[in-house]
């Protein structure tokens, strides 16, 4: 019964630990439309390879930046406003 125990949280905080950022519960309504905000993107010199919402409310992409360097960034619905970025180096 302990192992399980201790399974369980384990697996609960790797859960945690590899969720992405949280964003907002915000009506949808609020939101900036997708096809505008990949437009912004695109506007600031990314290349988009893949578009999503995340389940913590946010527009996320995996893509590239004007130098061609593999980014993952996350971006505020209802700003447009980067909330977190990996770039690879």
């Amino acid at each position: 019964m302990k192992s399980l125990m201790i399974a369980t949280v384990m697996m609960t905080a790797a859960g945690t630990a590899l969720a992405g950022p949280k964003c907002t519960d915000g009506d949808k309504t609020n939101w900036i439309p997708e096809d505008t905000m990949q437009q912004q993107i695109l506007d600031q010199g990314y290349s988009i390879k893949k578009f999503k919402v995340t389940s913590g409310g946010c527009y996320e992409i995996y893509g590239y930046d004007q130098e061609q360097r593999r980014v993952e960034i996350y971006f505020h619905p209802e700003t447009g406003e980067v909330v977190k970025a990996k770039m690879e180096d």
